[in-house]
């Protein structure tokens, strides 16, 4: 699968499609240039991955359990393929830190929560956190672990949940138009219920869901990391 590279020195930022979109949908509309500074300065070397969205959860030819396959084999993807690709890339074992918006915010702070020990963050920009919205209620083992309102409440692994603890969390999301403020507070709640320090950052009601809000999100909250 494609992957492309931006920036030059850095720690690493993987980026997430949303929805249906490919690996150069971010740069399409400009939210790599609105974080062009933070790679001309060498702060962050960013990747951004192809989705596997159309041939699972947007699928409307596939059963439910054949998309909860196929989101499974993504997930090792990232982590077989991905990752090595980007210490290499890097030469070296930098942190990443995943970032998505939309369906691409829960691919990328799902594989945050479920490897911790890999992954040093996550920006994650108006996302549903409940694998269900998308599987249209089916419900098996392989949802349930790729559905972070769900696994992460039983969640008492304490070596992966202090791993947690370490990292950065951003949680984001507008309360405006086809935004979904709740869900992001509802996954705050269960962090807080673990002891996981994040940030939960709600913006106004005129905060829409679309690419004006996450352009200006992204750098906003890459401005915090050190």
């Amino acid at each position: 699968m494609e992957i492309v590279v931006y920036g030059h020195y850095g720690f690493a930022l993987l980026m997430f499609p949303t929805a249906a979109a490919d690996f150069l949908e971010y740069e399409r509309f400009k939210l790599i240039d609105s974080i062009g500074w933070f790679l001309a300065e060498g702060k962050i070397k960013a990747f951004s991955i192809n989705s596997i969205n159309n041939e699972s959860w947007l699928n409307n030819n596939m059963h439910p359990a054949d998309k909860a396959i196929r989101h499974q084999q993504y997930n090792r993807y990232v982590v077989e393929e991905v990752v090595p690709f980007i210490h290499d890339h890097c030469k070296g074992l930098v942190p990443i830190i995943t970032t998505g918006a939309s369906l691409g915010a829960l691919h990328a702070i799902n594989n945050f929560l479920r490897r911790p020990d890999i992954f040093s963050g996550t920006i994650a920009m108006s996302g549903t956190y409940d694998l269900k919205y998308y599987s249209k209620g089916y419900f098996d083992e392989n949802v349930y672990f790729n559905s972070p309102v769900e696994y992460l409440q039983n969640w008492n692994d304490e070596y992966m949940l202090e791993k947690m603890r370490q990292g950065k969390i951003i949680i984001a999301s507008g309360q405006g138009d086809y935004e979904d403020p709740n869900a992001s507070k509802r996954l705050s709640d269960i962090l807080h219920s673990k002891g996981v320090n994040h940030w939960l950052d709600l913006w106004g009601h005129d905060v829409k869901h679309e690419w004006p809000t996450w352009r200006q999100m992204l750098p906003y909250f890459l401005s915090k990391f050190n």
